[in-house]
């Protein structure tokens, strides 16, 4: 068994993480960190937990005492953690911040659909945003064919208010989220740098420039991306392109019909869909942004750094209705 350590666990991605962990074949769970919540029984906190575990937070850190660690803690706090421990030889990390997703410290940038084989090998993973993890599922096979390079790619995306976080903001109260949609961070989304540093790593060449507009939705859980940029392949010839590329893809999966959040929440999938109009080519991606776009994915990588099968303990069942 992989005996597993959590920091930062009293926030969403924890509890999802937490969720699928009490029930992985291959891992168990040591100690689950958080000084704000020491002491609690972990369902205390995350509620749906109750009868699944009677595990208690913990304010101690014992790196000694794992095989591999989850950091989970807010933006910029990794590297806090680091200056304040040092990871015993052989410790798998896997980092769900921001904060190593240059792949600074050693860390790999962990998008499976791209960069298995170096996860596999890797003892530090940094886990891909959500929107970054949508966008770029939606964009890779056209990076690889060097598509990327002339004229501008739209995106829009909306996601549910689970990805602003846990602790209550003006925008994710339930009175002002409900029946409402609004737009943020047009064209400067923090994401969208990790996504172009990628996307222009694989295509070779810089890739054009990528007009984000994120949306907040009025919903829990999800993110639905749709990119759209000029093309010269015909539908069926893009189509052919993105099913060779996620031929091999455990969790990503082409469409011949029209997607929607329904079909992956509260699963680790994506499903992608492509339409051309007018010389353009639409791609629509849809994750869970807790699964796919943090937790879920996270699985997947710890998976592939232990020697795993892929899929241990990610065969969740979607929510059809």
């Amino acid at each position: 068994m992989i005996r597993v350590g959590i920091i930062g666990g009293a926030g969403y991605t924890a509890g999802e993480l937490i969720r699928i962990l009490v029930n992985h074949p291959e891992a168990r769970i040591e100690w689950v960190h958080s000084e704000s919540s020491a002491g609690k029984f972990l369902y205390e906190i995350h509620s749906g937990l109750l009868g699944d575990t009677d595990l208690r937070f913990t304010d101690q850190v014992n790196l000694d005492a794992i095989d591999a660690l989850f950091l989970c803690s807010a933006h910029g706090k990794s590297g806090e953690f680091w200056a304040a421990h040092r990871a015993p030889a052989g410790l798998k990390v896997i980092d769900l911040a921001q904060d190593y997703r240059d792949e600074s410290n050693g860390y790999v940038y962990g998008l499976p659909e791209w960069q298995r084989g170096r996860i596999c090998g890797a003892d530090k993973v940094a886990n891909p945003g959500c929107f970054a993890t949508a966008i770029q599922l939606a964009l890779l096979p056209l990076a690889q064919a060097g598509l990327l390079q002339n004229g501008d790619i739209c995106v829009n995306a909306i996601t549910g208010s689970t990805g602003a976080g846990v602790k209550p903001g003006a925008t994710t109260h339930f009175s002002w989220r409900a029946d409402n949609v609004s737009a943020y961070k047009v064209f400067t989304h923090q994401h969208l740098l990790e996504i172009r540093r990628n996307l222009s790593a694989l295509q070779g060449k810089e890739v054009a420039p990528i007009d984000f507009v994120p949306l907040r939705g009025d919903f829990t859980r999800g993110i639905f991306a749709t990119a759209h940029l000029a093309c010269p392949l015909s539908e069926e010839e893009a189509k052919q392109l993105y099913k060779d590329f996620y031929a091999d893809a455990r969790f990503t999966f082409v469409s011949d019909a029209p997607v929607d959040l329904k079909q992956v929440v509260n699963t680790n999938k994506c499903l992608l869909s492509l339409e051309k109009h007018d010389g353009r080519l639409v791609i629509s991606s849809v994750i869970d942004n807790l699964l796919k776009g943090a937790s879920g994915q996270a699985v997947q990588n710890l998976n592939l750094i232990s020697g795993l099968p892929e899929d241990a303990g990610l065969k969740l069942k979607a929510s059809a209705f």
